[in-house]
């Protein structure tokens, strides 16, 4: 049996309320170690250290093998958050409702903010992440986006896209915190 660690980012340095998926910022220094230092002493010996390719998440997964010599960084593209297109790096609270409820109509495939994601794209490659981490039995922590996280909640339930954005997962998911899923493989 393996069991797939999937860590989010420390809090970033951008003012709250900001759109900023496929933005790369930076996670704010102590919180970064803070997170790295609850969960360093956590991971097995032969753990995997994945990490999308955003700052706010190499920053820990860094920081987690600066604890743990004995584990390596490797960046996978696909851990990355969802790219929200035009609304990026804006604040949530100025992007037109009838652009965000266009979106939400057509939760699955319209593309986010114009020119961005669609929820389709972005589960599809975040399955194929966890499709390939349920073939292999090795241990695996992914330091990634709440986003991410989200996906692979679904995917654990057996959904491949969410049909609306009332299936989109809606619980908190705290900065520097992780979840665990085994694969009974």
């Amino acid at each position: 049996m393996s069991t797939l660690w999937l860590q989010r980012h420390a809090p970033v340095v951008a003012e709250p309320g900001l759109c900023y998926g496929a933005t790369d910022l930076e996670a704010h220094a102590d919180a970064t170690l803070a997170a790295a230092r609850r969960i360093a002493p956590l991971l097995p010996a032969d753990v995997l250290l994945c990490s999308s390719p955003l700052r706010r998440c190499v920053a820990l997964a860094e920081a987690i093998a600066a604890l743990r010599p004995d584990l390596s960084v490797m960046q996978d593209a696909r851990l990355a958050e969802m790219d929200f297109g035009a609304w990026e790096g804006r604040p949530w609270a100025d992007i037109p409702r009838e652009d965000f409820d266009a979106w939400t109509a057509d939760f699955a495939d319209l593309r986010a903010g114009t020119h961005g994601e669609s929820v389709r794209t972005f589960m599809s490659r975040i399955a194929e992440s966890h499709d390939e981490w349920l073939a292999q039995p090795r241990d695996t922590l992914w330091v990634t986006h709440a986003g991410v996280l989200r996906a692979v909640s679904l995917l654990r339930r057996g959904i491949r896209c969410p049909a609306a954005a009332g299936d989109w997962p809606s619980g908190e998911m705290p900065f520097g915190g992780w979840l665990v899923f085994d694969n009974p493989a």
